[in-house]
């Protein structure tokens, strides 16, 4: 059974930084989150494969950016320049290979508020 154990979410005032972190119970292609906000579908942040090729959404672009240490399974979200709009619960995922499902993470709430 995969697990994957989140942490880093929390309260930051606009214009502030976090960092979420997503260790996995094993190695995947591809790795990333995902958000939900109140009343919205989730969305994807930003997916990075085991060879380093990212991808993100274009309201992210600039401001965020996924990572991962494939030694520890574990992908990372540093994210900057915070805006109120960026409050939802993230979501880690992770797919074992290019295309088919995958696993999703408990989520972690990220709330922008001053």
């Amino acid at each position: 059974q995969v697990q994957l154990v989140e942490s880093g979410g929390g309260l930051v005032q606009p214009g502030g930084s976090l960092r979420l972190s997503c260790a996995a119970s094993g190695s995947f292609y591809v790795m990333g989150w995902y958000r939900q906000a109140p009343g919205k579908q989730r969305e994807l942040v930003a997916t990075i494969t085991s060879s380093g090729t990212t991808n993100y959404a274009d309201s992210v672009k600039g401001r965020f950016t996924v990572s991962r240490d494939n030694a520890k399974n574990t992908v990372y979200l540093q994210m900057i320049s915070l805006k109120p709009e960026d409050t939802a619960v993230y979501s880690c995922y992770v797919r074992k290979y290019l295309s088919g499902g995958g696993y999703w993470g408990q989520g972690t709430q990220v709330t922008v508020s001053s």
